[in-house]
């Protein structure tokens, strides 16, 4: 397996225990100020990059084309349904990703396209995704709420502190 996929599938993995610890209610509070955004919105917004990653057509990705399904942001079951499906089909993803893809995006002056390989996206989706992780941790922390993972949210480049 690539590594690229073995490090994306490995990240995707922190969702899964993510939402084996959390409820309907936690997954879609948007109290939390200044933005009120919901764990569950965080995690739909990053299965739909993977979801746009996978359907690719005609050797092109539109980021743009995201599916924005509430009950993702609402439901954990249907929350974790819809990442083991884009887990299992990341797993079976054949080819080289070293081809290049024309991705669409909107960086906000509107769409552009610009080219990337297929591994150079997926790496991007993945630090988007620990990203994310980031603001969902804060979210958590506003919510009272620990998960036991010291690395969730944190890009594996990130120093740790050692221990004196």
């Amino acid at each position: 397996m690539d590594i690229i996929i073995k490090s994306t599938l490995n990240t995707l993995q922190k969702s899964q225990y993510l939402l084996d610890k959390l409820d309907d209610a936690i997954l879609s509070n948007a109290s939390v100020s200044p933005y009120n955004s919901s764990i569950g919105s965080h995690l739909r917004h990053i299965l739909d990059f993977y979801d746009c990653i996978l359907n690719i057509e005609e050797n092109s990705v539109d980021l743009t084309a995201r599916k924005r399904d509430t009950k993702i942001e609402t439901c954990c079951n249907s929350a974790k349904d819809y990442l083991l499906s884009l887990m299992e089909n990341l797993n079976g993803l054949r080819g080289d990703l070293n081809n290049t893809i024309r991705v669409i995006d909107d960086l906000g002056l509107g769409k552009i396209e610009i080219t990337y390989t297929l591994s150079a996206l997926l790496a991007q989706a993945n630090s988007h995704t620990i990203h994310h992780y980031a603001i969902i941790n804060y979210i958590l922390d506003r919510l009272g709420i620990v998960i036991n993972d010291s690395d969730f949210g944190y890009n594996p480049t990130t120093p740790k502190e050692t221990a004196y």
